[in-house]
């Protein structure tokens, strides 16, 4: 499963393990990704979307037509 969310583009970054000694190392921060079936209630149908969980959460706030809406109008497609 790709690591990127399909609403935001939200993807893997790089950072440092930084241990007790100040010693600094290389690592992977992946986003929450969760695969989720959600039901838009105006077009009648269910799509299968992998989102991050903040965005999970922006749909429980404002509504999932609401940012769909501003997805498709940044140009995402489902």
């Amino acid at each position: 499963m790709a690591r990127v969310c399909q609403l935001t583009g939200k993807k893997r970054i790089t950072g440092n393990n930084v241990s007790h000694s100040n010693i600094k190392t290389k690592r992977k921060f992946n986003p929450n990704i969760q695969e989720k079936r959600i039901f838009i209630p105006e077009e009648g149908k269910w799509i299968k979307l992998k989102i991050s969980t903040s965005v999970l959460r922006t749909m429980n706030k404002k509504g999932v037509s609401a940012v769909l809406k501003e997805a498709r109008k940044q140009g995402y497609k489902f």
